[in-house]
């Protein structure tokens, strides 16, 4: 591609400033090509993400798919207040955790669970569910027959985060705290593990 743009120049001699639509053209088709090409093969928008932590003898892994901000007004507007919420896209987010645990001083028998949140405006506390129906799709809410725990958090607010994230920023040897974070509202979780020998 390099070369054939080289030539034109050396033929054209004193009328390069025509090259520049040229190249212009020569770069952007392959990429338009290659956008289309993956919106064609059904690539989502929302990647799928894997997050693993062991805690003490605990093992703690959620799976889920990741949506992107893009601009949008994302709690109050994507995401209604006042509304069972599945953070993620597709399939919902699963949460396991190998052991028995505490979330925010609760017990969560060991299991796989969907994670499911209901958003408020500040600054009333968000409420998070942890549902028995582990695989199903992002919407809609199994039921609360299927809850294993409801709890209530105050989310904070920090640095804008793009793409929605699950994280563990902080890891003890018999606690972690897992963070939901999205534009600028984070959602902080502590865990507490059983350290007793298996």
């Amino acid at each position: 591609m390099i070369d054939a743009v080289w030539t034109v120049t050396l033929h054209l001699g004193e009328r390069p400033m025509l090259l520049r639509p040229l190249l212009f053209c020569c770069l952007l088709v392959p990429a338009a090509a290659t956008r289309v090409g993956l919106a064609q093969e059904g690539i989502p928008f929302s990647q799928h993400g894997t997050v693993s932590q062991r805690v003490g003898y605990t093992d703690i892994t959620i799976i889920y798919n990741r949506p992107v901000a893009r601009g949008r007004t994302l709690f109050g507007g994507v995401v209604r207040w006042g509304r069972i919420w599945n953070p993620g896209a597709d399939s919902a987010t699963m949460i396991a955790v190998s052991r028995d645990v505490s979330v925010e001083d609760q017990p969560l028998a060991a299991g796989e669970y969907s994670f499911w949140m209901i958003p408020q405006p500040d600054p009333d506390p968000w409420t998070v569910i942890f549902s028995r129906a582990a695989h199903v799709f992002h919407t809609p809410y199994p039921g609360e027959q299927h809850d294993a725990l409801r709890l209530t958090v105050r989310p904070e607010q920090g640095a804008h985060m793009e793409v929605l994230a699950l994280y563990f920023p902080v890891v003890a040897p018999d606690s972690a705290t897992l963070r939901l974070h999205w534009g600028t509202t984070i959602v902080p979780l502590r865990i507490r593990v059983n350290n007793q020998r298996p």
